[in-house]
């Protein structure tokens, strides 16, 4: 695969590192910036992130990034808290989001009676199913990857990949140009790879 320029937005939410990594590991190097020109310049842009969407709303928009983001024509992956401040509103923190996707993000809920013991958050491995996304070929269809979130996309318009966990939820959308996941790529094993590299080859 060709070397491209890879930007990851550097911005005040976590896990920009191991994205980077895991980007190394395709023999692909990124720049983390939060600097406009080279954002919108890349090739392709990464938006990681792990926090809190109210807050991070507020420094995205308090620096200009939030309206970098949305003007963004080259292919574009939200992970985890990306994913949900591409939506249109979180209930975490009450806060209107880029409104990249149609769909809400809301907090889960156990269920009363609780026969499976579930908790809050979903934290391990699930299963996506129901692919509709250049993202993913068809051996990814059932594959385990890599959850950490208390809160969820709803199914919408944008849904491209379907995960259960309480009730069926978004684990990925796709708007044009703009794709996303809820579960972590870059801690998915060799199905995280696979999808990063259809990513890159966008």
């Amino acid at each position: 695969m060709a070397k491209q320029n890879i930007v990851i937005i550097k911005y005040n939410a976590g896990n920009i590192r191991s994205v980077n990594n895991a980007l190394q590991q395709l023999n692909q190097e990124a720049e983390i910036t939060a600097d406009p020109e080279k954002i919108t310049r890349a090739h392709k842009v990464i938006f990681p992130g792990v926090g809190e969407a109210s807050t991070t709303m507020k420094y995205l928009n308090d620096t200009g990034l939030s309206d970098i983001i949305k003007s963004l024509k080259q292919p574009v992956l939200g992970i985890c808290l990306g994913m949900q401040l591409m939506g249109s509103f979180s209930e975490e923190g009450d806060v209107k989001c880029l409104g990249i996707f149609n769909e809400t993000v809301n907090k889960f809920i156990l269920p009363n009676p609780n026969p499976n013991n579930l908790k809050i958050p979903q934290m391990g491995w699930n299963r996506i199913y129901n692919l509709k996304s250049n993202l993913f070929d068809a051996s990814l269809e059932g594959q385990y990857v890599y959850f950490v979130h208390s809160y969820y996309v709803s199914s919408g318009p944008h849904t491209a990949a379907t995960t259960d966990y309480i009730h069926p939820y978004s684990s990925a959308l796709q708007n044009d140009n703009f794709f996303a996941t809820q579960f972590h790529p870059e801690k998915s094993g060799t199905v995280g790879q696979r999808i990063l590299e259809n990513f890159l080859k966008l």
